[in-house]
């Protein structure tokens, strides 16, 4: 019998324009329409993806970026268990406002430690001619804010468009990798029952 798939919901975050609803689009079904529209609420997809040997099951949420939707999108938050964070790099200001996108995230899916949460950002539109955000101001922004995985993309032409999706799993199974070896209980230094032994055959007192 089959391995049954761990379900992964995914949120993509990010202003209105960026490209989300064409990237989830590229990704699961490796298509692209220039003409699609502002995503109006909440939509998702599912893709089954293989990541170091382990099947999941990744439930992608695109939500509107625009402000007359937040009450739409936010409850959508809570439960996810990875988030991409998406601006265009010919548009600054969704560059800007990446930080206000994760604030509302952490916020609105109660997550008390950002750090130990799953991001990964995304620069989308490479495909352009007038590029607004440099690579390297985008990576030490990343750095700045918890180390986060940072992919260039494309949704028009498909780059690394795979791999950003498939890091987010990534990033998800080494944090709880991380979380799981922090909790593991200490059992303190190793006796040596024989040392012992001899010991206490000498009249020492323990």
């Amino acid at each position: 019998m089959a391995a049954k798939a761990k379900l992964l919901k995914v949120v993509l975050l990010g202003d209105g324009g960026v490209g989300k609803s064409s990237l989830m689009n590229r990704f699961v079904s490796n298509k692209f329409d220039a003409q699609s529209f502002h995503t109006i609420g909440v939509e998702f997809l599912n893709k089954d993806v293989e990541v170091d040997n382990e099947l999941y099951k990744m439930q992608i949420w695109d939500t509107a970026g625009q402000e007359r939707f937040k009450s739409l999108r936010t409850p959508f938050y809570r439960g996810a268990d990875c988030c991409l964070l998406t601006f265009a790099v010919d548009d600054v200001q969704s560059y800007r406002n990446l930080s206000m996108w994760r604030k509302e995230f952490l916020y609105y899916a109660d997550i008390q430690d950002g750090n130990s949460f799953p991001f990964v950002i995304i620069g989308n539109k490479v495909d352009v001619e007038n590029r607004l955000v440099g690579s390297e101001e985008a990576r030490e922004w990343c750095q700045a804010n918890g180390r986060m995985p940072y992919f260039e993309t494309s949704a028009k032409d498909s780059t690394n468009v795979n791999e950003a999706f498939r890091a987010a799993v990534k990033r998800l199974k080494d944090l709880e990798d991380v979380i799981e070896n922090n909790t593991k209980p200490s059992h303190g230094p190793t006796v040596d029952l024989a040392r012992k032994g001899k010991s206490n055959s000498s009249g020492g007192c323990c």
